[in-house]
This record gives structure tokens, C-alpha cells and sequence, in this order.
């Protein structure tokens, strides 16, 4: 094992959050559960409505047997509702070819729907222990400032980073994956992006950034995502309309929620598109099947 991934464990055994997708034998399909969530949203948010679809849909089939709506409407204030379509035909795709288990393989993985290179590699590493190098924005920056003394890693992950992170990792399977979790908390709770608590790290004495005295640049590395006033706000205005609604609703109760027609019109527009709305004559609903008496 590399000095940075036993530090990192050793610290990782030590210091852990205590998560619920975290739990020894939880299972795969919470923890894929949990990887859709996480992304792009805090674990805060994730923790209450990844307890509630785990309760409700505990296994694929159980998501696969209900409509794509309810998977929307169950994602709540999440954010990014096409996850919650997504992670619905993952489980459909599931269901349908893999008897209603996670594989086990990568190339299987990779192609189910919604599953990309780092979910594929997080669920067969966190649930089942095996060795991928499981490269996120933390990881990214953990080793950005561990091995090459830079401040960030840049925007995208690169085959570099696959390469770097991989050969960090050591070569027994689970303890790679401990590793590799070990790493993504280092990033998420004391390598962070502003805010480092170097004092507290366990690399504080190997890290290559800190050894070189460098300071964070001025301001974000990445312009932050504005949200007040775009179409993202007033897309979840229009869902949650949606969401609480018992079926379909007339588009005058839709109108209310954003005074900007043209914007308002641009957001429904683009929810139709993504097949997260359908017109129901001239009402709109979440898709799937109507209630018998709407």
C-alpha cells in the first residue's frame, strides 16, 4: 500500500462519518441509491430521502413495478429531477437484465442507464469491495495537492486521473476500497476546496502542495452555479406544483408560481422535453398512469 493511501485509511478508520450506505452489508442497490443522490448535492439533503426510498423501493423491482412519476415525485427538492428518472430505469434495466441485482462487472455497470464511469466504479468498490480507482472532485483534489503540489485539479476527470488515482490504490481488493473511501472523505471533510484544514490532515507532513508553501488563488476555482431567478428554480417551482398535486393540473395553477410568461413558459417547455412533465389533454402531470377518477 502507497504511504498516502495507508495515512489516509488510517485516518479514514479513525474519523469516518457515520453514514447509512456506509453500513457493513447494506447492499448494492442502496448504495447505488445513494450515488445517484450524492451527486452534485450535499449529504445533508441526501440523508432524509435516501432513508425514505431504501424504506420504500428496497430493492430495484420495487422502484421498476411503479411509475417513472412517482420516482419524481418521491425525489422531493433533491435538485436535477432527471436523476430520479434515470435511476428509475436503472432499476427497470435491472429488473430486466440482471434478475433485479447490481452487477458485479464493470461493463455491465457501464451500461445500465444513468450509470456513468465514476457511479460504476463507486457502487462495485463501496458495495462490493473491488478494486477501481473511484475518482470524484475530492479525490481529484486530494491527489492534485498530494502528489502534484497543485491547488485543484481542474474541471473534468482525465484518464490521468483514473492513472494516478489507481496506482495510489493498494493492490488487495478490499482494502483498495477502503482506500478509495478513505480518500473521497479526506477530500469532502479536511481537503476541501476553500477551506483546507491542513492542520488536520493526515498527508500534512507528504503533501506536496503544502511543502511548497503555494496559497489557494483568489476566488473559486470554478464560478459557482448562480440559482436564484433561472430556469432551474422555476423547473422545480413547476415540479413541486406537480409533486403535491393528487393528478393533473390545469395550467392556470401552474402559471402562478413565476410572474417572467416567457420564462415560466421556456422552464414547462423544457420539463415536456425531458419527460419529466406530459400534458394530460389540457392539464399537465407527472408521467405515468392517471388515477382512475382524475
Amino acid at each position: 500500500m502507497s504511504e498516502l493511501a495507508s495515512l489516509t485509511t488510517a485516518w479514514y478508520d479513525a474519523n469516518a462519518r457515520d453514514l447509512p450506505w456506509r453500513e457493513p452489508d447494506i447492499g448494492a442497490w442502496p448504495v447505488l441509491i445513494s450515488e445517484f443522490m450524492l451527486q452534485q448535492t450535499p449529504v445533508v439533503r441526501v440523508l432524509p430521502v435516501w432513508r425514505e426510498w431504501v424504506a420504500r423501493w428496497p430493492a430495484p423491482a420495487d422502484l421498476a413495478a411503479e411509475d417513472s412519476g412517482e420516482a419524481i415525485r418521491a425525489w422531493g427538492r433533491l435538485g436535477y429531477p432527471r436523476r430520479a428518472m434515470r435511476l428509475h430505469a436503472c432499476a427497470t434495466a435491472l429488473v430486466e437484465r440482471h434478475g433485479g441485482q447490481v452487477p458485479r462487472r464493470l461493463d455491465q455497470m457501464l451500461s445500465l442507464p444513468g450509470v456513468g464511469d465514476y457511479t460504476a466504479r463507486a457502487v462495485l468498490a463501496f458495495a462490493y469491495g473491488q478494486r477501481h480507482p473511484v475518482v470524484d472532485t475530492n479525490v481529484r483534489r486530494v491527489a492534485a495537492r498530494a502528489v502534484h503540489g497543485l491547488p485543484d485539479a481542474g474541471a473534468a476527470t482525465t484518464p490521468a486521473d483514473l492513472t494516478l488515482v489507481e496506482s495510489l490504490l493498494p493492490q488487495a481488493e478490499p482494502a483498495a476500497a477502503r482506500a478509495s473511501a478513505a480518500l473521497m472523505e479526506l477530500g469532502a471533510v479536511l481537503c476541501t476546496a476553500r477551506t483546507p484544514r491542513c492542520e488536520a490532515c493526515p498527508l500534512r507532513e507528504r503533501c506536496a502542495w503544502r511543502r511548497s508553501g503555494a496559497t489557494l488563488p483568489a476566488g473559486p476555482s470554478r464560478k459557482p452555479q448562480r440559482y436564484a431567478g433561472t430556469d432551474r428554480q422555476v423547473r422545480g417551482l413547476l415540479l413541486a406544483v406537480l409533486r403535491h398535486a393528487p393528478g393533473p393540473v390545469a395550467k392556470p395553477a401552474l402559471d402562478v408560481v413565476w410572474p417572467d410568461a416567457v420564462q415560466r413558459e421556456r422552464a414547462l417547455d423544457s420539463l415536456l422535453a425531458d419527460g419529466l412533465v406530459v400534458p394530460r389533454g389540457q392539464r399537465f402531470g407527472l408521467p405515468g398512469r392517471v388515477p382512475a377518477d382524475i
